[in-house]
């Protein structure tokens, strides 16, 4: 049965608002609730475009809506996870404001699914403390009065225009077989590749086939490799503070041909070796955390290479060989 792993990335960015979305955002720091005019219609939240004509619609429209409304339909979610904007149980809701044309989708917080109901009338939980994002009403509740959630910390200083994001994705990846005999190895410090029968090259990295002759790659194909190589590339890089980041200062990632063969491990970590001693024609050897240590499903470093944490230099000669910055495969 093929394994698979789960990997997320998180980062953030910011983006600007714009003279309809940032008059909306900052509406919410004043509990109230803007959509804007179009033709006949209120559009809620607000768009800088009619969706059904491309038009463009103008700021000065806008309007204050709300901030009750009625329940035109919903959905029960038993078991919110991390993403969702309540801890407990809750429905997600179109709510169509008085004197809105178009539903709004939020959350309403009852308690129970038996609570709520289709033309049930809720009105907003604001935030005490609110910074001009969808998320300063927590959720709508039964009822016709707004409510707010602790101390009332007033509207923003000034109007809201831009805003932070955090963006995520999730990979879920199968992992060769030939991957987990590599971590296993590791523990014996040991680093695996794999020898093609046809054209006999090698590789390394949990692939398990030959791109070249499209031959599956058995155990029966392991081959132990060196533990000494040279850097023919490298970079450095400065640490940007992103969720997750761990690294204060900059840092070098380098490309490590292992002595006698082919194989270029790509991206490797560095230890005991300053950023500003890197250079294409180091020589290093491998560096191994204890065999007992716990590893977690990236690796010690990251990648496939399980208890390989880095590269240390060997303390030999550098390789005088202007070609190996051509050596990146």
């Amino acid at each position: 049965m093929t394994r698979f792993v789960e990997n997320s990335i998180v980062f953030p960015y910011k983006r600007s608002l714009g003279p309809v979305i940032g008059a909306f955002m900052t509406g919410l720091t004043e509990q109230r609730i803007l959509g804007i005019r179009s033709g006949d219609q209120v559009i809620v939240p607000p768009l800088e475009w009619d969706p059904q004509t491309g038009a463009e619609l103008d700021p000065d429209g806008m309007v204050e809506v709300g901030p009750a409304g009625t329940v035109e339909s919903w959905t029960w979610v038993p078991a919110p996870s991390e993403q969702h904007p309540l801890g407990h149980p809750f429905a997600f809701a179109f709510i169509r404001l008085d004197g809105a044309s178009t539903p709004l989708l939020h959350a309403v917080d009852t308690g129970a699914p038996d609570a709520l109901r289709v033309g049930a009338r809720v009105a907003p939980r604001w935030r005490g403390s609110r910074v001009g994002h969808i998320g300063d009403i927590i959720a709508f509740v039964p009822g016709e009065q707004p409510e707010v959630d602790g101390p009332d910390s007033g509207p923003a200083e000034a109007p809201v225009t831009m805003m932070d994001y955090n963006a995520s994705i999730t990979y879920r990846n199968p992992v060769p077989p030939v991957l987990d005999r590599l971590r296993e190895a590791s523990r014996d410090q040991r680093i695996i590749g794999q020898r093609c029968p046809v054209c006999e090259r090698v590789y390394s990295g949990g692939r398990g086939y030959c791109p070249i002759d499209a031959v599956e790659l058995g155990e029966e194909q392991d081959v132990d490799l060196p533990h000494t190589g040279t850097i023919t590339n490298f970079t450095i890089v400065t640490p940007v503070q992103y969720p997750g980041q761990t690294e204060t200062e900059p840092f070098a990632r380098v490309f490590v041909l292992l002595d006698g063969t082919d194989v270029i491990l790509p991206y490797q970590p560095v230890v005991e070796l300053p950023v500003g001693e890197v250079r294409v024609g180091k020589r290093v050897a491998a560096a191994w955390a204890p065999p007992n240590d716990d590893i977690d499903d990236a690796g010690a470093m990251g990648g496939a290479y399980g208890h390989l944490i880095g590269w240390i230099p060997s303390g030999e000669p550098d390789v005088e060989d202007p070609d190996l910055v051509n050596r990146i495969f």
